[in-house]
Formats: structure tokens, sequence, C-alpha cells
């Protein structure tokens, strides 16, 4: 494998299709275990994996009217993507029109080569596209790499809520930023 370039000049991203169930399945699955397996246990990496990225889960939420995927990709390779919901929000979240970035995952060999920022830079767009005025995540406490790109993006710390992880009830920080479009990042 070649090393990515840190500008990923043929950087694509692109909506998901109904029949990316698979791809994001093992793209997901990988992502998530490259960035949390070192920090949680074997047995509830696995449970948790099983579950949340099956294949059929992922074409559950393909499916879901109120489930944005958008993909990255470098050289027809798929190396991120990001999952914007609507939904239910927490209370200390602004409630003004709020959608939530649930994921936003990169590959960790594509890691500061600007895919997570072309990601959010399209997820902010379709979220002002569609009227919606807060962009608002739960990142892990422990997730210091994460914390510092969505401060970058201008996400500040509004609340924590619990996400019980196997055995482990684990501490997320809420985030939110306003839905603007922004030239740099």
């Amino acid at each position: 494998m070649t090393t990515p370039s840190r500008s990923s000049p043929n950087l694509i991203i692109r909506r998901a299709k109904a029949d990316d169930a698979r791809l994001l399945s093992e793209l997901g699955a990988r992502t998530f275990s490259e960035t949390f397996a070192p920090d949680n246990s074997d047995a509830d990496m696995t449970d948790y994996l099983s579950s949340a990225f099956s294949e059929a889960q992922q074409a559950t939420e393909l499916a879901d009217p109120g489930c944005i995927f958008h993909i990255a990709e470098i050289n027809g390779v798929a190396v991120g993507y990001a999952l914007l919901r609507c939904g239910s929000v927490p209370a200390s979240v602004t409630n003004d029109q709020p959608i939530e970035l649930v994921r936003l995952y990169v590959s960790r060999e594509y890691l500061g080569c600007r895919v997570g920022a072309g990601l959010m830079r399209v997820c902010i767009s379709e979220a002002s596209q569609l009227g919606y005025r807060i962009l608002w995540l739960g990142v892990w406490e422990h997730n210091h790499r994460a914390q510092a790109f969505y401060r970058k993006w201008d996400f500040r710390v509004v609340g924590t809520h619990k996400f019980q992880f196997g055995g482990d009830a684990q501490t997320d920080l809420l985030m939110e930023r306003p839905v603007t479009i922004r030239v740099t990042g």
C-alpha cells in the first residue's frame, strides 16, 4: 500500500446508497475498532461491533429517511464516512432545529489527510441545505484527538451523557455548533 498524501487530492465524498450496507459494515467496524479497541475489553468490543456494525443494521440505517450517510473515497477506496441523523435531542443541546453527527470515522492510515475535514464540510453543508441550525454530537471523554478536531470546527461542550458500552458506562461529552458554512477547517 502506498502512503497517502497528506492533502488527499483525489478525495471524493458521495452520498451512500442502499447497496453500501456491506461497505459501511466493514468500514464502520474497522474504523471503530481502530479507535476504541485499545481502551475497551475484547468481549465488549466484539458484542458492540456485531450489533452496531452488522450488515443488517447498516441496511436498516441506510433505509431510514432520518439518516444521511456520506462516504469518503480516495482513488475508489472507501477511507471514511459520516452519518447525520435527525431525532431525539438531549436537554443540554440547543433545541433550535438540531441534527446529530452520529459518526465521523476515518481509516487510521488516512488520519491527517484532510478526509475528516472534507466529511465535516459536507455534513455542515448538508445540514444547512436541509434547514437545520445546530449540529451536535457525543464524543467519548477519553477521545482527545476527536475532541481537538471538533473544537477546531467550533464545537463547544454543552453537557455530558452516559454511553453504555457492554459492561462499561462511559461518559460522552455533548458538543454543538451553529450550522454555518465555514471556508477553513
